[in-house]
């Protein structure tokens, strides 16, 4: 079946525009652009409403093996195809850690109850312990997409150098989380007036700031593919500057709640709003969005991290960290757009196209040839937003009751609709 879009805001984020056109698909792949109706094709009339590429969502956990009642591949696929989300990349920090080629076959088949296309990150090192590394060749024929141990940093940097300078030689890509573990150990806000108020252990912005540095000497000495998982601190930037500058193969990210939210929103102890690392000052926060802005960092995602009610009604420094973000990633980054700091072409450079350039993938683009993976939106309907609506298994959200700006109307992957709002 021939689909054609007519009438479609197009944003386009390789080449940077936003404009009124129309799109053709066939097969799976978009095979024209702004050319007349083929014979035989379904018009769609997209009534002036944004098209743009499905979002790439890098450092999604999905409780498959061994939480599944936290988040299965299915409740993972149906919340991503309702917020416009076609690709997630997953993490490998389920039980057990995705760290040898069988488990990786494995959560491979179980992806295919997802409506969406699901890539794996394996672990970088044997049950993500940073000591012995994990069998990176085999697992690269298993069709692992990159290397992390996710928020586990290794101690251990001759072992760590060695499995970089090993990944370097197959290509893969490691990706690595800024912190310093002495420092960092224990703490559940950043330090500062607001969590000495509220008798909250605090670890310094600089825990990430040194942590950052000994990954970009590490990358330095051994020439690896590296891309740094959350940058959330000003004082970080320069160091990631000077990596760039000099040539090295790097690249980072932020997670949306770190662009939207600071250490003020935690209140009376909210956990919901408890992450790893820790809500930055709102100084910070705007430090990143500018670097988003400026394309020091490249990648914005949910690091959608399911957690069940018990996990969450805790103490705040007991209560575990993270949030689901999949069906709120493009909502919530949104509000980067209504503030003024970021046009849609821009905020989909490193909501789609960087995620997808930087793992190999051909998705995030409006090109002719490219994969018909689609999300139809209207950036400016306002809504509350109730957790309990979400797809998800868990429903920790920071945004429950928040104004949000954004609906998801429809989401095509390979050219075939997943998702129809109603």
């Amino acid at each position: 079946m021939i689909l054609h879009f007519e009438n479609a805001r197009l944003i386009d984020p390789e080449t940077g525009t936003d404009s009124l056109g129309s799109l053709t698909i066939e097969a799976g792949q978009i095979v024209a652009r702004d050319g007349a109706v083929p014979a035989g094709a379904e018009v769609l009339d997209c009534g002036g409403q944004c098209l743009g590429p499905g979002l790439v969502d890098w450092g999604v956990k999905i409780g498959e093996p061994g939480e599944r009642h936290k988040e299965s591949f299915r409740s993972a696929g149906l919340a991503a195809a309702a917020g416009g989300v076609t690709t997630i990349i997953a993490r490998p920090d389920t039980t057990p850690a995705i760290d040898t080629p069988e488990t990786l076959e494995f959560v491979t088949r179980r992806a295919g109850e997802a409506p969406v296309r699901i890539r794996h990150m394996a672990a970088l090192t044997k049950g993500r312990a940073g000591r012995e590394m994990t069998e990176i060749g085999f697992l690269l024929d298993a069709g692992a997409i990159a290397f992390s141990d996710v928020f586990h940093v290794a101690d251990n940097t001759k072992a760590l150098s060695r499995a970089m300078t090993y990944a370097r030689s197959l290509g893969a890509l490691i990706v690595g989380h800024p912190q310093e573990p002495g420092l960092s150990a224990g703490a559940s806000a950043t330090s500062g007036k607001f969590a000495s108020l509220r008798g909250l252990p605090g670890v310094s912005p600089m825990a990430e700031r040194i942590g950052l540095e000994r990954d970009l000497a590490l990358v330095e000495m051994t020439g690896a593919r590296w891309h740094v998982d959350q940058v959330t601190t000003a004082r970080s930037l320069p160091a990631l500057e000077r990596a760039k500058a000099a040539g090295l193969d790097v690249t980072a990210g932020i997670s949306i709640h770190h662009l939207t939210l600071n250490e003020f929103d935690v209140g009376d102890y909210r956990t919901f709003f408890k992450f790893t690392p820790p809500l930055r000052s709102e100084e910070d926060r705007l430090a990143m969005v500018e670097a988003v802005a400026e394309g020091l960092i490249d990648v914005i995602g949910s690091f959608h991290t399911p957690a069940d009610e018990e996990s969450k009604r805790l103490p705040f420094e007991e209560a575990a960290s993270g949030a689901v973000g999949l069906q709120t990633l493009l909502p919530a980054a949104l509000r980067l757009y209504h503030a003024g700091h970021l046009d849609l072409p821009a905020l989909f450079q490193a909501l789609s196209l960087n995620p997808a350039r930087r793992l190999g993938l051909p998705q995030g683009r409006l090109a002719v040839g490219a994969p018909a993976d689609l999300v139809l939106f209207n950036p400016d309907t306002p809504f509350v937003l109730d957790r309990f609506a979400l797809l998800s298994k868990s429903k920790n959200t920071p945004f429950d009751g928040a104004r949000l700006e954004g609906k998801v109307l429809a989401t095509y992957v390979a050219g075939q609709q997943v998702y129809e709002a109603r």
